[in-house]
């Protein structure tokens, strides 16, 4: 399918067919009755977009789906006991740390080359401890005052910032989707961190 990708409320779908995909709630549901038809709605609404988050981390179709598929199982295998207030946030995140995982298994003896070791490297400047990056994030209270600082930031700079460290995009594919200048992107991402990592340390969160 070669649906458009809405980034922001998560669906990935053709024009023709939102009108028939099922609503989150009853999505959800379905998970709480223990129903296969809920990976089935799940794929039929948030398959592309999770596929989109995966590929740009993965670059790899097998791997990407790999994990796509692996979400499905994870949401099945944690609904109940959770339920989401926000579906396509909850698999974007599954599908994001699952996929980097593989990145990360992949390319083991690989450190330090590809676009995703690139932006992990990045924002291993602004957490510098012990745990990786996807740990570090995955902790609530970093996940929290991460939020925070997002919530502080205007709209082009908290979309550059998501853009680049939750979907994986390139420099170049920020640039041409913003219409601002590749330095521009990389200006602004460095300041970014700087400001990240002074934030953080400001909350308290121990570096």
């Amino acid at each position: 399918m070669s649906g458009n990708c809405n980034r922001t409320g998560g669906e990935c779908v053709e024009k023709d067919e939102e009108e028939f995909l099922m609503e989150d709630g009853k999505i959800i549901d379905l998970y709480w009755e223990r129903r296969e038809e809920a990976i089935t709605e799940t794929d039929r609404k948030y398959g592309n977009y999770c596929r989109s988050i995966s590929i740009h981390i993965l670059r790899n179709d097998e791997d990407c789906e790999e994990c796509v598929n692996d979400t499905w199982m994870r949401a099945w295998d944690t609904m109940p006991p959770k339920r989401p207030d926000h579906l396509s946030a909850f698999l974007a995140k599954i599908v994001r740390n699952l996929s980097i995982s593989k990145y990360r298994m992949n390319h083991a003896q690989k450190r330090g080359s590809g676009e995703t070791e690139l932006l992990l490297m990045e924002l291993e400047e602004c957490l510098p401890s012990g745990k990786s990056v996807e740990e570090e994030i995955e902790g609530r209270e970093t996940a929290a005052a991460i939020d925070r600082f997002l919530a502080e930031l205007d709209a082009e700079t908290r979309r550059i910032f998501v853009r680049r460290y939750f979907y994986a995009d390139a420099i170049k594919e920020i640039s041409d989707a913003m219409d601002i200048s590749e330095s521009k992107v990389k200006s602004q991402l460095f300041r970014l961190r700087g400001r990240l990592k002074k934030h953080l340390e400001k909350e308290g969160i121990e570096l």
